[in-house]
């Protein structure tokens, strides 16, 4: 009797569902990085997205562009100009009266037309408020895959984008692809990626792109600008030196301790994801994946564990110095410099030993 014919092992990995990509997409390539600016101020993001987009260029043999979207005017040029300064090959401006102020429904139709036109293979933006409205409104409009707040990008051995960003609550890392529709879009939060060095170069390459939409087209408008009066209340992504507390503190109380040292220190104070939910500190002092990324000279973290979810937000750090009780605690994982103790007891000493030491001219020469 013969024995029955077996079904040959299923194909393991991506491998196994890659398709041919489409014809229409083989033309798509480059990589492009919209250069996010509000009256006349580029976010850093954007910058910080230059670098990692130019070594994705660079692994591709492709150029790196930079996508500038405003109102006629020097303030868009001169992004434009600085875009060559952070590695750009060439850059492409969509300039209209009606770019005045962002508008959803405005910058949406000017950055699909313009890639729809010159066709990228990718393109990131900032995970910033304004970026991240953009980004989902030009990913359903083109019809193609978005992975936002990316920890990690990359290019593997075909071609494709690796955007690796934390999932199930920040508990784990995936990588995810968009394999067989082009562009390949993803979003970046800011201070994730590091500051590329700023290179004196001219603009060589611009492309003025004509947007073909009128006022009367926009539904919404807007009628006037009133600033953020908390705007300048946390500056937390770009300090140069961050105390943080954790559960480990015990009570509201205590988090004193950590606003205590950071300004003998001159620096901002954070907090852990647990504190926020449990109403201690207000959330826009909240460091991790579901909060700020940080990329300090200094990061002081006291009676945090170091899930992953905060491990994100902080590895970029150049010196990490952790204070918890638990000496298998995460976070001793990452840390340059770990201290098993109650930070409780050690933080009043620490204030009090900088206090002594430091004149208040010297705490904004600290980080250095």
């Amino acid at each position: 009797m013969s024995e029955p014919t077996k079904a040959p092992p299923a194909a393991a990995g991506r491998a196994a569902t890659k398709k041919e990509l489409p014809e229409h997409f083989k033309a798509y390539k480059h990589v492009w990085v919209f250069i996010e600016q509000e009256r006349g101020q580029v976010h850093p993001v954007s910058w910080e997205l230059m670098g990692a987009g130019r070594k994705l260029a660079d692994k591709l043999k492709v150029d790196l562009a930079a996508v500038v979207i405003g109102p006629p005017g020097e303030a868009v040029q001169h992004a434009a100009a600085e875009s060559f300064c952070y590695g750009a090959d060439l850059a492409y401006i969509v300039s209209d009266d009606v770019l005045t102020d962002y508008r959803n429904e405005a910058y949406t139709k000017a950055l699909t037309d313009v890639v729809n036109t010159f066709k990228p293979e990718i393109l990131l933006l900032g995970a910033t408020t304004l970026g991240r409205d953009l980004a989902g409104s030009v990913a359903t409009t083109l019809l193609t895959g978005l992975t936002a707040d990316c920890t990690e990008l990359d290019v593997d051995a075909d071609g494709s984008l690796a955007a690796t960003r934390p999932t199930f609550g920040g508990s784990l890392l995936c990588t995810i692809y968009t394999l067989n529709y082009r562009p390949q879009m993803a979003t970046v939060r800011p201070r994730v990626m590091p500051m590329p060095d700023r290179v004196e170069k001219p603009a060589t390459r611009v492309i003025e792109h004509k947007l073909g939409l009128v006022e009367e087209d926009i539904v919404t408008k807007v009628l006037s600008f009133i600033p953020d009066r908390d705007s300048a209340k946390s500056n937390l992504a770009y300090a140069d030196v961050v105390v943080a507390g954790g559960l480990g503190l015990g009570s509201p109380e205590n988090f004193q301790l950590v606003r205590g040292l950071a300004a003998v220190l001159g620096a901002e104070f954070g907090c852990s994801r647990p504190l926020v939910q449990k109403g201690w500190v207000t959330s826009d002092r909240q460091i991790g994946q579901t909060g700020k990324t940080i990329r300090p000279k200094l990061y002081i973290a006291a009676g945090i564990s170091g899930a992953i979810q905060h491990r994100v937000g902080v590895e970029g750090a150049d010196l990490i110095v952790a204070i918890n009780t638990d000496k298998n605690a995460p976070i001793f994982d990452f840390a340059h410099v770990g201290i098993v103790t109650d930070a409780i007891r050690l933080l009043p000493a620490l204030t009090e030993a900088f206090r002594a030491r430091l004149s208040p001219h010297s705490r904004d020469r600290i980080a250095s």
